[in-house]
């Protein structure tokens, strides 16, 4: 206690500034309710002004200037003004505590009460000041302890119970233990230091310990509130997830869809969208592409033909030969899909799979002859899968080509028609494919 009372002093300035300092970050703190902010807010600032004002009455004291005397009166005040403070912004803290609470809901009466009390130890302070019934000072401008000095400490004392009864009987297993606890060591400390302070005489214990259970109460607050916004903030990236999954599930069922619907034109192409999207992915899978990029590819493959919706049913179904007139307007389907495909401009891969699936790596082919890399990667994957599936499923003129015979295919045309390094892919896949089972089953 002698080692205490030679640097309270210093003490008491170390927890004046953090406690100023979380003045300022709950000033700037935006991630708690307004109520709990105010409450906390009046919390910190007052014990910071309460070990202000009680450090500045030790140095003033014996001070026998005019400034020393009304220093020293008006700090007094202040210290004895500001622990009802103090205990008042605890108060407002368990209200919004309580009201907010989902199991509780309501302000007990108690807080209630509790504000009548700090009201009224507010009026009997400045009685006091003319009645000299808390304190008195000397001719050498020293403070002592008046008769009633008992008196002072009835107001916080009767407040810091109604405290803890509140605590126990309402937030008892409804708020967060290290919240319960800080909330009991805020109301025990200062009566467990008023006790030693009626000992230690020229202590100022019970104001050092509010500081420091004003930093405890304002520390678990804040835990609580991140702990809290970090579940939110969870729940809402949870949300954004479930809301891009379902998406992007809506999308690839309204591609199957349009899909379906463009193969439906023509029996014999019946599910060729799908396979052409199902080798696709395959081979971007095998180059190392992402899971988002798979899937992307994966829906320009189901909508690369999409463009035959604008092609007449007479020349889509034609079993015989088409005419060069004939040839042309199938020709068109790439720009048709291109045209149809370009609204989404989120997914411009749909739109380029659409339109340069056609062209071939040596520029002879359509609708603008582009070649090698001029081509989209996307298209280029999309020229290889469908050029298989072509030769793999069934057509009104032939049936599902030999296994060996498509893979020959596809060899003859890298570098030629194909993308090398894509065809050499697809290459490893038919490989892979022991039963043939990468076909059209009839």
């Amino acid at each position: 206690m002698e080692l205490l009372r030679n640097y309270q002093l210093d003490f008491m300035l170390c927890l004046t500034a953090i406690c100023g300092l979380l003045t300022v970050f709950t000033l700037i703190t935006n991630f708690i309710s307004a109520r709990r902010r105010r409450s906390l807010l009046l919390l910190t600032s007052s014990s910071t002004l309460l070990l202000v004002f009680d450090r500045l009455s030790y140095a003033s004291q014996g001070n026998v200037s005019t400034l020393g005397f009304f220093i020293t009166r008006i700090s007094i005040f202040l210290v004895y003004f500001m622990t009802l403070v103090v205990i008042y912004a605890f108060n407002l803290y368990l209200i919004d505590m309580a009201s907010s609470n989902k199991k509780i809901g309501f302000v007990p009466k108690e807080l209630v009460y509790v504000r009548v009390i700090v009201h009224i130890g507010v009026d009997v302070l400045i009685c006091s000041q003319f009645l000299g019934l808390y304190y008195t000072f000397d001719q050498n401008n020293y403070y002592h302890r008046a008769d009633a000095f008992a008196l002072s400490f009835v107001f916080p004392t009767v407040a810091l119970f109604l405290h803890f009864m509140v605590t126990i009987k309402y937030f008892k297993g409804k708020i967060v233990k290290h919240a319960f606890i800080s909330a009991i060591f805020f109301m025990a400390m200062p009566y467990i230091a008023a006790i030693a302070q009626i000992r230690f005489y020229g202590l100022s214990l019970i104001n050092i310990t509010i500081a420091a259970s004003v930093i405890a109460v304002y520390m678990v607050t804040i835990s609580d509130a991140n702990q809290i916004y970090r579940k939110s903030h969870e729940q809402k990236i949870k949300f954004l997830e479930e809301k891009h999954s379902n998406s992007r599930k809506m999308i690839l069922q309204t591609s199957e869809a349009l899909a379906s619907a463009i193969d439906a034109k023509d029996r014999y192409t019946n599910g060729h969208s799908m396979r052409v999207a199902i080798y696709s992915e395959m081979i971007a899978r095998a180059a190392g592409k992402s899971e988002e990029e798979c899937e992307t590819i994966h829906i320009a493959g189901l909508l690369h033909d999409i463009g035959k919706i604008g092609i007449p049913d007479t020349v889509i179904g034609k079993r015989e030969r088409l005419t060069e007139a004939e040839f042309a307007v199938i020709k068109q389907h790439p720009e048709i899909g291109r045209e149809i495909l370009s609204k989404l401009d989120t997914a411009p891969e749909l739109s380029l799979g659409a339109c340069y699936h056609h062209e071939r790596y040596d520029g002879k082919g359509y609708p603008e002859g582009l070649c090698g890399q001029q081509i989209p990667e996307v298209a280029r994957i999309i020229a290889v899968a469908d050029a298989y599936d072509a030769m793999t499923s069934r057509r009104s003129y032939r049936n599902v080509l030999p296994q060996s015979v498509a893979r020959s295919e596809i060899a003859k045309g890298i570098g030629t028609q194909f993308d090398p390094y894509f065809a050499l892919i697809m290459l490893e896949i038919i490989d892979g494919d022991t039963n043939y089972n990468l076909r059209q089953q009839v």
